[in-house]
């Protein structure tokens, strides 16, 4: 009987095509899940999958946008690089946008693109395309394989840098003729690459710095972002604002990382974020930024942004560091590490005063602002109270998938979240058209987990092809549109800085019932306030995918607002 070690020998050592050294380089990385679209200069590829389909899971979505997006809400909501198939030319060109996506929010793909025959590469044949050339701006490390033997090395150096360090994608285009041809298998997984340094080494000195200053603030507050749960430091977030006791606000891509019913949690940053953890800014004497950016719809006004603070910038990607907002302690290195090293080393304080701060500030912006949002005194249904009834439903344990627009402000505002990686949306690129797809591959990646797709009319209908694919592969997603007839975001510009000019931002929408009967998928349109309660149980009793409409105000806004360009003490309430 021959033993494991001789039987993988067999296979390492075995004369395989380029296209199924690919497939069983993908097994071997624990890949068991694809999103693409087949074409011509990918065929070899999906030929060798077809003998592996008990053990990989391909779903065939309608775009291939819809798949780049769909392997981004898999890899958010699992914490795993997402996979995605494409073809050569215009295949490839539409993964574009999702891998610009990715680079900006920080999220790990590993992204397959056939190309034509290497001989025929640099001549304009049919469906070619230098995708490499197109996607070195948006992507973390991407090549082009000519040769089946580079496929293992290849790919195994794809995963490594995807997902070490600053997780980001990658695209690895392989040749037709690299997929045909034989090799001798053999894979290996890769752990280090020359002069390429993920994770730099953590600064006792740093960090000794810092907790001084952390030691002696008084008005010391933590900005958390994204990096917190890709560092997976949640439970140390969690327990160095504990032992000191410092508030501590988030980025809309650190949503989720600290649950929204922790007293120190005190809400959202930038241009539509909470009072408080906008206007304090400017009266923290020390501001600990942990996994977060400092992007500009953070900081707003970048010249007048905390100008009176020390800062301490827990990062790493050195890249990062004073880019934007000066460092005077910088602490490189894992989030997590670095947590790690401060709570031992800061003492134990508490800060009421600074923190009831905070609170008084949440206390007017609920009279001016939140308790209308949540509590309408006037017909029209508002975004706000459709989120707190479904988060009031779900307890705050649901994955919510967000577009762009008014309704992701509104959900990232106002829905609960008790769990790590339950907040998934388009941060820094703003790619309306994300969530349909995003949502179905988030089920994918949490298949145990109620997930919201929360879209407006707008970006809903940059994607609604997807609907294909839930249809096709039954995937369990509840998409809420709540739709206001405009381009939201853009309208609520036009009224406040362009006086009402309304130009190209009405949207006379098609009947969304019809659409989604054509998909075999339920759906209510909800209209009148006196229904919203019994539409909202049923869409989320349903078994299966469901959509729910909602008719919002046409012309209502989302405050708390930070003009844009101006200090972030400028936020407006109304």
């Amino acid at each position: 009987m021959e033993t494991a070690t001789k039987k993988k020998n067999k296979i390492d050592s075995a004369t395989v095509s380029g296209s199924k050294a690919l497939i069983m380089a993908l097994i071997e990385e624990g890949v068991n899940t694809i999103f693409g679209y087949p074409g011509g200069a990918i065929m070899p590829v999906y030929d060798a999958l077809f003998d592996y389909q008990d053990q990989i899971h391909h779903i065939l979505t309608r775009h291939e946008q819809g798949a780049i997006h769909a392997a981004q809400g898999f890899a958010r909501a699992k914490g795993i690089p997402g996979v995605v198939f494409a073809t050569s030319g215009p295949g490839a060109t539409n993964l574009i946008t999702g891998l610009a996506d990715a680079m900006i929010d920080s999220t790990p793909l590993v992204c397959i693109t056939g190309q034509v025959a290497s001989p025929l590469l640099g001549t304009d044949a049919f469906q070619e395309t230098d995708v490499v050339g197109i996607s070195m701006p948006v992507t973390k490390w991407n090549h082009q394989v000519t040769r089946a033997e580079e496929i293992p090395d290849a790919l195994a150096k794809s995963f490594y840098v995807a997902k070490s360090g600053r997780p980001g994608p990658v695209l690895l285009d392989i040749t037709k003729d690299a997929q045909i041809e034989s090799c001798t298998y053999q894979y290996t997984p890769c752990k280090e690459v020359r002069s390429y340094h993920p994770i730099p080494s953590l600064d006792d000195e740093m960090v000794n710095q810092a907790a001084e200053l952390i030691n002696n603030a008084k008005r010391p507050y933590v900005l958390f972002g994204q990096g917190v749960i890709l560092s997976h430091a949640e439970e140390e977030l969690k327990e160095f604002i504990e032992k000191t006791g410092i508030p501590a606000a988030w980025t809309i891509l650190g949503l989720s990382a600290l649950s929204s019913d922790h007293p120190l949690n005190v809400g959202m940053l930038g241009m539509h974020g909470n009072y408080g953890p906008n206007l304090l800014s400017d009266e923290a004497d020390v501001v600990i930024a942990i996994g977060m950016r400092f992007d500009d719809r953070v900081t707003g006004k970048v010249s007048e942004y905390i100008k009176q603070a020390k800062v301490i910038h827990l990062e790493i990607d050195p890249s990062e560091i004073d880019k934007i907002i000066k460092a005077d302690v910088p602490v490189l290195g894992d989030a997590k590490t670095s947590l790690r090293a401060l709570i031992e080393k800061v003492k134990p304080n508490q800060h009421p005063k600074w923190l009831q701060r905070f609170k008084d500030c949440y206390e007017l912006e609920y009279e001016k602002v939140i308790k209308e949002e949540l509590y309408p005194s006037t017909d029209l249904i508002s975004m706000g109270e459709v989120i707190r009834l479904i988060s009031e439903k779900t307890d705050g344990n649901s994955i919510v998938v967000t577009d762009v627009g008014q309704h992701q402000m509104v959900a990232c505002r106002y829905a609960r979240f008790l769990k790590s990686k339950s907040n998934i949306t388009s941060g820094g690129l703003g790619t309306m058209g994300f969530c349909l797809p995003a949502a179905i591959g988030a089920k994918f990646g949490a298949p145990d987990r109620l997930v919201i797709a929360v879209i407006g009319d707008g970006g809903f209908q940059m994607t609604l092809q997807e609907l294909g694919t839930i249809f096709q592969t039954k995937v369990d997603v509840k998409i809420l549109i709540l739709n206001n007839q405009y381009l939201g975001m853009v309208r609520q510009w036009q009224q406040l800085f362009f006086d009402k000019r309304y130009s190209a931002t009405e949207m006379i929408n098609p009947d969304f019932q019809t659409i989604a009967r054509g998909y075999g998928i339920e759906s209510i349109k909800v209209e009148e306030r006196d229904n919203l309660d019994k539409a909202v149980d049923d869409f989320l009793n349903h078994k299966g995918s469901y959509l729910l409409e909602v008719i919002v105000g046409k012309e209502n806004n989302v405050f708390p607002m930070v003009p844009s360009g101006a200090p972030v003490a400028e936020i407006r309430l109304e």
